[in-house]
């Protein structure tokens, strides 16, 4: 039985409708894809809080609860274990959006997104962002 690892990850779309995405670094599982920021889940932690402080840790903006609105999740097999990840979206956060982790950030529209390789898990969820956006 494979161990079940839950991930909050964040759509944080902009006035002009564009969704940040976030480029795994090198050395990191998956390395050079492209998904929605956010990480795993701690142990005794919710999946808003966990978000709220990965924002903050990644990309030095805050984030208050209220403006995590849940959105979509992707279940998801991967040779070593399962992914549960929910996406919730954000409108709203203080602060200027600061690349203090990844590989790379691009703002992209998500009819553009096929442009960028992302992860299994995290593909499906732009389908969703497509009908949404």
């Amino acid at each position: 039985m494979k161990r079940m690892l839950l991930v909050a990850a964040a759509a944080l779309v902009d006035v002009d409708g564009r969704v940040l995405i976030c480029q795994r670094p090198e050395g990191k599982q998956l390395a050079g894809l492209w998904e929605f920021p956010g990480g795993k889940v701690e142990a005794g932690e919710t999946p808003e809080a966990c978000l709220i402080r990965e924002l903050d840790e990644e990309l030095g903006i805050k984030v208050s609860h209220a403006c995590l609105a849940p959105f979509v999740f992707a279940s998801h097999e991967y040779e070593s274990f399962h992914l549960l990840m929910p996406l919730y979206l954000v409108r709203r956060w203080e602060g200027l959006v600061t690349n203090r982790e990844h590989k790379a950030m691009a703002w992209v529209k998500p009819n553009d997104m096929d442009s960028y390789p992302m992860p299994p898990a995290d593909g499906p969820l732009v389908a969703w962002l497509r009908d949404l956006i």
